[in-house]
């Protein structure tokens, strides 16, 4: 009895440990690459499972794969949720400041939250669900601005930092709370852009609401990625070594992350990007 328990204290330290060495560190490096590449490839790179994937990770290693199976099966709708906070934001930041289009995003994906967490579907009913309600939101969305040119404004250094300390803390709390929340509510509430929020508020207080846009938009694009993750997810953990299911996961992610890119026109924008090291040209 001693053993098993100091073997679970173990366990569970490491998994902490893991949590706040990982999760900063992904997020930072997606920090560093997403303002490199402006506000729409920001987007679409935060998309990606940064905070929910290490979550489901961290309650496959501590509650089991089924259990994780559930909560990547409720993840995947959570991207609904997600597009409801991107629509709510994108027309609500056209009108007025920030923290009332925050307030309204928020709403939106609580009402979209508390509606699907009484869905009961097929996991591959879900994934069609949550396309079909993705390309909704992308013709929902407001047109893009014509591009003006504004002067960069150089991000406070604590920036990247607060980022980091505010998705490390939402991951450790959520997996901690998991097994009160239940597998579905804490697969719905896990997708929350947090890091996507920053972004936008950051765009939309700064340089004006049309490159908070697309940063929301550029997410929309990205969760196409995020929902083949979980599809992925939801099929194989209960059946593949955890290693393998994610494995399988991350390598369907990116490829559909390689082709959202595309169908953005993402090769010009990185052409544009790449290139220059110092101050963006005729900037």
């Amino acid at each position: 009895m001693g053993s098993r328990g100091k073997l679970k204290v173990d366990s569970t330290m490491e998994s902490l440990l893991i949590k706040l060495v990982v999760t900063p560190m992904l997020v930072g490096a997606a920090s560093l690459a997403g303002r490199r590449w402006g506000p729409g490839v920001s987007g679409w790179l935060v998309a990606l499972p940064l905070t929910s994937g290490p979550i489901v990770f961290f309650l496959a290693l501590s509650h089991g794969a089924h259990f994780a199976s559930s909560v990547a099966a409720a993840t995947l709708v959570g991207a609904i949720s997600q597009a409801a906070f991107c629509l709510a934001y994108s027309h609500t930041a056209l009108r007025w400041r920030w923290p009332h289009a925050l307030l309204f995003a928020c709403l939106g994906f609580l009402v979209a939250t508390l509606v699907l967490q009484s869905a009961d579907l097929p996991l591959l009913a879900r994934f069609l669900l949550v396309v079909l309600g993705l390309l909704v939101a992308l013709r929902l969305m407001p047109p893009a601005a014509a591009q003006t040119r504004k002067e960069r404004v150089a991000p406070p250094r604590w920036d990247i930092p607060a980022r980091m300390v505010v998705t490390t803390t939402f991951v450790v709390l959520l997996t901690a709370s998991a097994s009160a929340l239940g597998a579905s509510l804490t697969g719905l509430l896990a997708p929350f852009p947090l890091f996507a929020t920053v972004l936008a508020v950051f765009a939309h207080r700064h340089q004006g609401p049309e490159p908070a846009v697309e940063v929301l938009r550029g997410l929309l694009y990205g969760l196409f990625s995020f929902a083949g993750f979980f599809l992925v997810l939801g099929m194989l953990l209960d059946d593949a070594h955890i290693a393998g299911a994610f494995g399988a996961a991350i390598a369907v992610a990116l490829v559909i992350q390689g082709v959202t890119l595309w169908a953005q026109g993402g090769r010009t924008r990185l052409k544009r990007a790449l290139p220059p090291l110092g101050p963006p040209a005729n900037g």
